[in-house]
C-alpha cells in the first residue's frame, strides 16, 4: 500500500486528434460552453492542487475558446504518439504532489465533488490507485499515487495507467452516483447528440 496522500494534482488530457469524432471534438457546445470546460471547471473547483491541462492536437483554437481559470497549460508535442506521451507530459508538470488525478476533457459529467471523494478515498484506503466505477467498468478519474510514476513513464503509445494498474492488488474501485457525476465521454457525435438532449427526450 501507499502513504495517504497530503497534496493531489489534476491531470486533464486533451491533447488527442478526436479522429472518432471528426472534427474539434472538445470545442463542442454543451450547456453553452465548449466540451471541454465543463472539466476545466470541474478540477478547478476542487481542491486539486495544481491543476495541468495537456494540449496537443488544436491546441490554440482549444486554448482560445476555453476560460483557464487556475489550470496551467503543458503542450504536448509528442501528441500524436497517443495517450503515453501526454500523461507523461502532465506528470513532468508535476513537482510537489504526492498523487495526481487523471480526467479525460471529452467527460464533461465529471463533477469536483467526484474528484475530492477519490482524494479522501485514497486518504483512507492507501490503495496505489483509486479508479472510478461506472456502470460496473472502472474509468477515468483516476487517483495515482507517485509509487506508481516510475512504471506511468515507461508507457508508449496509446495506452494509459490500465495497463500498470492490471493486476495490481492495491487498486481501489469508487462507485460513482450518478445523481453526483456522469462519466460517460464523448468519442463521436452520436455521444454528444445524446448526452446533449433534454431529459427524457
Amino acid at each position: 500500500m501507499s502513504a495517504p496522500a497530503s497534496s493531489v494534482a489534476a491531470i486533464i488530457l486533451a491533447a488527442g486528434e478526436s479522429r472518432r469524432y471528426g472534427g474539434a471534438k472538445l470545442l463542442a457546445p454543451l450547456d453553452g460552453r465548449p466540451l471541454a470546460q465543463h472539466v476545466i471547471d470541474a478540477a478547478n473547483a476542487s481542491s486539486l492542487e495544481p491543476v495541468v491541462l495537456v494540449v496537443g492536437a488544436g491546441a490554440d483554437e482549444l486554448l482560445a475558446a476555453v476560460r483557464l481559470g487556475r489550470s496551467l497549460v503543458v503542450r504536448n508535442s509528442d501528441y500524436a504518439t497517443g495517450q503515453a506521451s501526454s500523461l507523461q507530459a502532465g506528470l513532468a508538470a508535476i513537482t510537489t504532489a504526492d498523487a495526481a488525478v487523471v480526467l479525460l476533457a471529452d467527460m464533461p459529467g465529471v463533477r469536483a465533488a467526484l474528484l475530492d471523494a477519490l482524494v479522501a478515498e485514497q486518504r483512507t484506503s492507501h490503495a496505489a490507485a483509486v479508479t472510478s466505477l461506472w456502470r460496473g467498468r472502472r474509468t477515468p478519474p483516476t487517483l495515482l499515487h507517485r509509487d506508481l510514476w516510475p512504471a506511468l513513464r515507461e508507457l508508449r503509445g496509446d495506452v494509459g495507467a490500465r495497463e500498470v494498474l492490471a493486476g495490481r492488488t492495491d487498486v481501489v474501485g469508487l462507485e460513482v452516483d450518478p445523481t453526483l457525476a456522469s462519466l460517460d465521454d464523448v468519442d463521436t457525435p452520436d455521444d454528444h447528440a445524446r448526452i446533449s438532449a433534454p431529459p427524457g427526450s
